[in-house]
């Protein structure tokens, strides 16, 4: 059984920084893509940033480009997303993501991936 666990998730003051961590377990990760989401009360869930876990090719939300950096650490199945600048809009549920990669993927879609985490909340204070 598939299970993504995130943490990492708190309070920060704007400018501050956050590491959040998702944990992947039940198969075999090297031919899947990962990817980071995030829901702000009231809105629908959005994009953040993917990883493909075979190559390391990021993608990115322009609205976040340049302050989250997302990776990948083979050896402990887990996927980090490095959260820097952050600002009061960043306030949101922070979802792991994991789903089958092939050409042609569309990794910025919510409905491209399988198994989801039970997210982690991050509040930017500002």
């Amino acid at each position: 059984q598939v299970q993504l666990v995130e943490s990492g998730g708190g309070l920060v003051q704007a400018g501050g920084s956050l590491r959040l961590s998702c944990g992947a377990s039940g198969r075999t990760f090297s031919s899947y893509a990962m990817g980071w989401f995030r829901q702000a009360p009231g809105k629908e869930r959005e994009f953040v940033a993917a990883i493909r876990w075979s190559t390391g090719t990021t993608y990115y939300a322009d609205s976040v480009k340049g302050r989250f950096t997302i990776s990948r650490d083979n050896a402990k199945n887990t996927v980090y997303l490095q959260m820097n600048s952050l600002k009061p809009e960043d306030t949101a549920v922070y979802y792991c993501a994991a789903g089958p990669d092939y050409s042609g993927s569309d990794y910025y879609t919510p409905g491209k991936y399988d198994y989801w985490g039970q997210g982690t909340q991050v509040t930017v204070s500002s």
